[in-house]
């Protein structure tokens, strides 16, 4: 674990209430104790059976989020413990979402994300599709599946006028819905954006919370 990259990136987010999430995917359970020890604790993982597996050695007031795209039939495995998942990508996840965290009588934070990459290997809302779901969600809210914020990834790119744009333009969409559309739900406050490369554009356009694993644990093998 890289101590000087962790004291570094509290630094830069202290000021700005910004949540790091350590990504510790692919990473041994050793490296999260480590990081646990010196008092952190959230961390994110993108596979389910990696989750599954650490949430149950590790100590039980780990905060876990879940990053990666989730399967609706794989909610089942994660919902007695998650605390938040970031990438809902669709209506039928979410209802998934609510339906198991009601089952095990939990709430669970949700993040709904948006497409705002060039890379069509992403998922996500299209900022169309993101319209149509919130008129969905006012309809409907849900009670179980907390809904409380948006979440996207910037393109894979060393032109940081476009990151800073992806995530400006996403800035702009989360403060459009909160004041003009979800103007009743008082959860909504979060933008997920920002990792290991960007992450300070990220803090400096609005992210609330950001996901950090390369300059925690090292490039995974």
């Amino acid at each position: 674990m890289n101590v000087q990259n962790y004291e570094q990136i509290l630094k830069d987010v202290s000021e700005k209430n910004v949540q790091l999430v350590a990504v510790s995917k692919m990473k041994p359970a050793e490296n999260i104790l480590e990081l646990y020890n010196r008092g952190h604790k959230v961390f994110g993982e993108n596979y389910v059976q990696e989750l599954v597996e650490k949430e149950h050695i590790l100590p039980k007031d780990i905060e876990w989020h879940f990053l990666g795209h989730l399967q609706s039939k794989k909610v089942k495995k994660i919902a007695p413990f998650v605390h938040t998942i970031h990438a809902v990508d669709s209506i039928k996840l979410l209802n998934e979402i609510e339906k198991r965290a009601e089952e095990n009588n939990r709430t669970i934070n949700c993040l709904i994300q948006v497409h705002i990459a060039k890379e069509q290997t992403k998922f996500g809302f299209s900022y169309s599709e993101l319209e149509e779901a919130i008129e969905q969600l006012n309809i409907k809210p849900t009670k179980f599946a907390k809904v409380i914020g948006l979440m996207g990834m910037a393109t894979f790119t060393e032109d940081q006028e476009q990151i800073r744009h992806e995530f400006n333009h996403l800035r702009h969409k989360f403060e459009k819905i909160k004041s003009e559309k979800l103007v009743n739900n008082e959860f909504f406050e979060q933008i997920s954006m920002g990792m290991s490369a960007d992450y300070k554009i990220a803090v400096e356009e609005g992210s609330t919370i950001i996901r950090v694993g390369s300059l925690l644990f090292g490039n995974r093998s």
